[in-house]
């Protein structure tokens, strides 16, 4: 029980709770991560995607499949290696799936071999010629685990251009995106060719004041809705662990429920003239 006295209660205190209770965290490890400019410098560096997968074709009509927290822990991946034959059957039936996208904290504690579990879903996709683009999330660098991450994957901050569609990552691991990032923001909206998607893992809205916003400055999630209006179609984010769908300045936000808790994802369809859609279906 918390003691309120006349000063009031303690405000660090209840910060610091509920910004923890967006996740099953590893407290200590949620103070592991100093080295966020570190990431950014790395920006463009990739062990795992190819050249291919960062330059695709992909050419309206098609689809793809969003989703997010996978919390991959001690090999469990809470059924997320069924993906694969879920993208082959709606290929097979004309859905035309070209690639997924998973919004971050894919680890619970960012460890070797639940990484590399996903990279085994990954190589599974990628047989169908369908990449699988990761997104890093605050379990994925716990306890100073980016330099695994940097070591089996890359960047945490990257863009893949195709001629008809922009596909944007953020790394908002540390509760913040920084200046130097979102200049790095503005640069690609700039040059965005046809529809443009950002995919990061903090969400920036909330629906009740039991969620969790994660950004811990206001400003930069203002200038965030101010780069994102009239350039981007959507952004999809994950971490409260609920779904949230906002519209502002023509762009949706669209922030999900944890897969290891629902097995949900988002299928999104991109149809010939460039409108988008979506549906929400169980994996």
């Amino acid at each position: 029980m918390v003691k309120i006295g006349r000063k009031g209660p303690p405000w660090a205190l209840c910060f610091l709770l509920l910004a923890l209770s967006g996740c099953n965290v590893d407290i200590l490890g949620f103070f592991g991560s100093t080295d966020f400019n570190e990431r950014f410098r790395e920006r463009g560096s990739f062990n795992f995607l190819n050249s291919a997968e960062l330059a695709p074709n992909f050419s309206a009509p098609y689809s793809f499949i969003v989703l997010s927290d996978t919390h991959i822990e001690g090999g469990d991946t809470h059924g997320l290696e069924r993906i694969k034959d879920t993208v082959q059957g709606a290929n097979a039936g004309g859905e035309n799936i070209r690639f997924v996208v998973v919004t971050g904290d894919i680890t619970q504690n960012g460890r070797r071999q639940d990484l590399e579990k996903f990279l085994e879903i990954a190589e599974s996709l990628r047989s169908l010629s369908v990449p699988l683009y990761p997104v890093i999330g605050n379990h994925d660098i716990f306890s100073g685990n980016w330099s695994l991450w940097r070591e089996l994957i890359g960047s945490s901050t990257y863009c893949v251009e195709s001629p008809d569609t922009t596909l944007i990552m953020l790394d908002s691991a540390n509760a913040n995106f920084g200046r130097d990032q979102l200049e790095w923001l503005e640069d690609r909206l700039r040059g965005a060719k046809g529809n443009t998607f950002v995919f990061t893992h903090a969400n920036l809205f909330t629906e009740s004041i039991k969620d969790i916003e994660m950004l811990t400055d206001t400003r930069e999630r203002a200038r965030v809705l101010s780069l994102l209006k009239g350039r981007c179609d959507a952004l999809f984010a994950g971490h409260v662990h609920r779904r949230i769908i906002r519209e502002a300045g023509g762009v949706w936000y669209i922030t999900q429920e944890d897969f290891k808790g629902h097995s949900n994802y988002c299928l999104v369809r991109v149809d010939a003239a460039g409108g988008i859609s979506w549906e929400f279906k169980k994996l």
